[in-house]
């Protein structure tokens, strides 16, 4: 998925979208798209999956705003803004966040009861946090020079087969032979129309996949000391605990332990999934579409030098952090 999310015909697409709907907003041009890309692209996430929303947003932004000349503390709260945004974006249906599908299955969880419980608050969070950055560095924001690099033109033919291409590939995703024969077609067609593709972001997306895979693989050997810890949790000290510990062992293998723990109410389980997305963008560890976005934004200038901080981000994302637990668990 965001392999094929991150190529240009998606971006291409996904970047003229995002200009048109900032041009339509009431304020300059940088401080529309500042808005649209990181309250409505988040949400992209509960349809096409969060590390294909991660991937395609950190492209899009790495070239609007981390290769400008912008300040450390606006890089920073950008990135922190986008990890929480996207963690608690795709909880809008019940297969695209990590956390959310090791848990649906066997919880019952459709995208119905995910959009009564989590989606508004999701929706709620990510444009009330977003207002609230733009409005901190609105002069900034305002400052930066409009995009004006005219990039080739890709053939709407091409954009079409690619989002087809996207949405078999999410509709088909526990289906490895139709699944296997799309992707293969897929590497068919940008060799077949190279000079409309840019490099394939394959290092980025197997690091999430393979993340995914050792929580799967190595997860239930946390058993010991996670599975107690949660069945005797209340809720306010499930939620707040998962936050924090989200930071340090990842919001999916939180949810899928979870999972394993037999007699947890509805009460108890909404608290361990609200806590795992609110506190998904603390860390590069803690929401597995991260580490593709990290991978993605290092190389841009304002960190070239040193690369991604860990404190910078959890200083970042602390705002954020605060408003989605707010919204998930005061309203």
């Amino acid at each position: 998925v965001m392999m094929v999310a991150a190529t240009r015909p998606v971006v291409s697409l996904a970047e003229n979208g995002l200009r048109f709907l900032a041009r339509q907003l009431p304020v300059s041009e940088g401080l529309g798209f500042f808005g649209v890309a990181l309250s409505l692209g988040p949400l992209l996430g509960s349809f096409i999956t969060e590390p294909a929303a991660m991937t395609l947003l950190a492209i899009v932004l790495k070239r609007r705003y981390f290769d400008q000349p912008i300040s450390k503390t606006l890089a920073y709260s950008i990135l922190g803004l986008l990890f929480v945004n996207v963690s608690i974006g795709g909880t809008l249906t019940h297969f695209a966040a990590p956390p959310v599908l090791m848990v649906a299955k066997k919880w019952g969880w459709s995208t119905g009861y995910m959009i009564s419980h989590f989606g508004w608050r999701a929706i709620v969070s990510t444009v009330v946090s977003t207002f609230i950055t733009a409005t901190i560095f609105r002069r900034e924001l305002a400052s930066l020079p409009a995009d004006t690099v005219q990039r080739p033109p890709v053939p709407a033919w091409l954009t079409i087969l690619h989002l087809c291409t996207l949405g078999m590939v999410v509709w088909f995703a526990h289906h490895p032979d139709i699944f296997t024969g799309v992707v293969m077609l897929f590497l068919g067609l940008t060799l077949a129309t190279r000079e409309y593709q840019d490099s394939l972001k394959l290092r980025e997306s197997l690091l999430v996949g393979f993340f995914l895979a050792g929580l799967v693989t190595l997860g239930s050997l946390q058993t010991y000391w996670l599975q107690p810890l949660i069945s005797n949790l209340g809720e306010h000290a499930l939620y707040f605990g998962t936050t924090a510990l989200t930071a340090i062992t990842d919001n999916a293998a939180l949810t899928y332990l979870g999972s394993l723990v037999e007699g947890l109410t509805p009460e108890l389980k909404y608290a361990l999934v609200a806590g795992s997305v609110s506190g998904g963008g603390l860390t590069v560890i803690a929401n597995a579409p991260n580490p593709a976005g990290a991978g993605i934004l290092q190389s841009s200038k304002v960190f070239d030098k040193e690369g991604i901080s860990p404190i910078g981000l959890l200083i970042g994302a602390l705002l954020p952090t605060a408003i989605a637990i707010v919204c998930f668990w005061l309203l």
